[in-house]
């Protein structure tokens, strides 16, 4: 795989905007989104319901003009250059469209023919760990076994730059930690890769950076351990009305789904505020959990509406 791209990014998005329809009934899905995903990494493009997630990703494909920005794709116009980037990158969309009638060897040999320099029919039949299911036709797979083979046809070309649209979505834990071998894999071998996922643990494993969409627009930017900063703790244990809500930290006590949890700023005080009040009391908490940050933390309340107007100090820069 050649990789010349040196320190510029390989996808570069500024003022990126995407309506629908016109007048009265026009719909802005992305509104102004600013994107760099650097040359050799994995990154991770989360979204809640309606982010906009998808639009943007269409406009990388070159499936859709921006309504307004400007996007570069490893240097290129992604509408304008879309043969040229089309040769270099491997795409993998939520569904392929695969004919139901050819085989698993048959769909690969047949993809194999649009590409400039495709790897090994069987190459990539092991690779995917599908040897065994090389002479099955498409529609006899399971929907994890598809899903492997849309992401052999994606790999096949040994792309650049490599578009994950959910890659494991229907694939059982342990093929969706074979997966994330292979995007590991990817980034040694200098390509880089976009992913999107609503498995908030999968972008946690395998991403440099995350991106994080939230109604037309990036809010959140920066490596995990950036992103959770400035996020707080939580406590939680089976429900106790009685605990005292003036505890050291404590931002918040909620009472839900049988449980109550304590938000806070600074877990190890809180904690033992906690500890020192229930020994005191002769209280058991039952189902104890004390948990720093999290990413799930952080993109939950995003979608409700909580989350901090951070510093780009506390979040990286783009």
């Amino acid at each position: 795989m050649n990789n010349d791209s040196g320190s510029k990014p390989a996808v570069r998005v500024r003022g990126l905007r995407r309506t629908y329809g016109t007048g009265h009934d026009a719909y802005e899905a992305v509104r102004g989104v600013d994107l760099d995903v650097p040359a050799g990494s994995i990154t991770a493009l989360l979204g809640t319901n309606g982010a906009g997630k998808t639009s943007t990703l269409e406009v990388l494909e070159g499936l859709a003009p921006a309504s307004a920005g400007e996007v570069s794709v490893l240097g290129l116009h992604p509408v304008s250059d879309r043969a040229e980037i089309r040769r270099r990158t491997g795409v993998l969309l939520q569904r392929s469209g695969f004919s139901g009638d050819l085989t698993v060897r048959e769909t690969l040999r047949q993809w194999s023919g649009t590409l400039t320099n495709p790897r090994p029919v069987d190459e990539m039949l092991g690779l995917l760990s599908l040897e065994d299911r090389a002479d099955v036709r498409m529609l006899a797979l399971s929907g994890g076994e598809t899903r492997r083979v849309d992401l052999a046809s994606a790999l096949m070309g040994d792309p650049e730059l490599v578009i994950l649209d959910e890659p494991t979505t229907g694939l059982d834990p342990e093929s969706r930690r074979e997966v994330w071998r292979l995007v590991d894999g990817l980034r040694e071998r200098g390509a880089t890769v976009l992913i999107t996922t609503h498995y908030l643990e999968e972008a946690e494993t395998l991403a440099d950076r995350l991106e994080i969409m939230h109604a037309g627009q990036i809010v959140r930017s920066g490596t995990p351990t950036e992103i959770a900063k400035g996020h707080p703790s939580t406590i939680s244990f089976a429900p106790r009305p009685d605990v005292p809500e003036d505890l050291l930290g404590v931002r918040r006590v909620i009472h839900e789904h049988n449980r109550t949890t304590l938000e806070t700023s600074a877990l190890q005080d809180s904690l033992t505020e906690l500890m020192a009040w229930a020994q005191h009391n002769e209280v058991r908490l039952e189902d104890l959990d004390a948990r720093s940050p999290s990413l799930e933390s952080v993109f939950l309340a995003i979608a409700d509406g909580r989350d901090p107007d951070p510093s780009p100090l506390e979040v990286g820069s783009l």
